[in-house]
């Protein structure tokens, strides 16, 4: 994860536009974000998101476990993956759940790939030699045309909406819109026309690498977002409940904050998918345990997800407060 960070500041490092000084008095007469959610002015808020819902199987089972407990707030969708169907199926069964669409443009895993849902006719330079999604970031950027990025996000935006689920927001898998700038501007102008929030990093991110505009812009536009979003994980398997009890009791007062996480659960699948099975597994089981819940919610976390922003975007007033968890018994599997 902490490649990330380093992608954001390659890709962004050529665009340095400094902020106005009275942009930033303007931004300090205004209602802040968390006051315009209904939130007392120094509430501490955080959305916790579940990233490559629809992966697999694995991850759907860990991704709606995270959910029914509380521990998650929301997740987001990979439409180009076989088990996006379950993933709809299911969030359409439960619309209480904030499920938005993970922008997908790379297929990384050595054997389980998958390829754009406009097929290899239909956006060409989004596919390898083998007709799959690019297996890097990289490779993306040196290969695609901004055409084919835009007919394939939209695609993928356009079929989570047909099937019928309540779509909350977007966000980016590997960051691939986001590292560069041409991306990422088409990645707010595509949230503005679907007038979805979506996943940004904030300002101690983005500043440095030149992309701090990028934020005033997704502002000037009416395009909500998190304020503050941490990308690194746990060290260890060992170190995963004080990492993440620690990242969270300092999250900043007075401003949206964005975690987020991937799921699953023990399976002959996962491991064979990822080597980031036991990570996925680990972090699932902390954000899964009711203790996690009961922590957050004595820590004064106000825990929101991506729907609460969408409300707000669209109608430009606060819902109500929202419970997230819920008991439901698991159904038997089938023979």
């Amino acid at each position: 994860m902490k490649n990330c960070a380093f992608a954001v500041a390659v890709g962004l490092c050529c665009l340095v536009l400094a902020t106005p000084l009275c942009a930033a008095q303007d931004a300090a007469a205004k209602p802040s974000l968390v006051e315009r959610l209904g939130f007392a002015k120094d509430a501490k808020v955080l959305i916790i998101n579940g990233d490559d819902f629809g992966m697999n199987h694995a991850t759907n089972d860990g991704t709606i476990k995270a959910l029914k407990s509380g521990g998650l707030t929301s997740a987001t969708v990979m439409m180009p993956c076989g088990w996006n169907v379950e993933a709809l199926k299911w969030a359409k069964a439960h619309p209480q759940a904030a499920v938005g669409v993970h922008t997908t443009l790379t297929s990384e895993w050595g054997g389980y790939k998958w390829g754009p849902c406009l097929g290899v006719g239909g956006a060409p330079s989004l596919c390898s030699p083998e007709g799959y999604l690019w297996d890097d970031v990289i490779l993306v950027y040196g290969s695609a045309t901004i055409e084919d990025v835009e007919k394939e996000v939209r695609t993928q935006i356009a079929r989570a909406i047909a099937s019928g689920v309540d779509i909350t927001h977007i966000d980016s898998h590997m960051g691939t819109m986001q590292y560069n700038p041409i991306y990422h501007e088409l990645y707010l102008k595509l949230a503005k026309e679907y007038n979805l929030p979506c996943r940004m990093a904030g300002h101690d991110i983005m500043d440095k690498a030149g992309g701090g505009y990028l934020i005033e812009k997704a502002d000037e536009m009416g395009v909500l977002h998190p304020e503050m979003l941490y990308m690194d994980g746990p060290p260890s398997l060992e170190a995963t409940e004080s990492y993440f009890k620690d990242l969270m009791s300092k999250i900043p007062a007075g401003m949206v904050s964005e975690l987020y996480i991937h799921c699953a659960v023990p399976s002959e699948e996962i491991f064979a998918t990822t080597g980031s099975a036991k990570r996925r597994i680990a972090d699932t089981d902390f954000f899964a345990d009711p203790n996690t819940v009961k922590w957050m919610d004595e820590q004064g976390i106000q825990r929101i997800s991506y729907r609460e922003l969408r409300e707000l975007q669209r109608t430009g007033k606060p819902i109500a407060r929202v419970t997230y968890g819920w008991d439901e018994p698991d159904k038997p599997k089938a023979k």
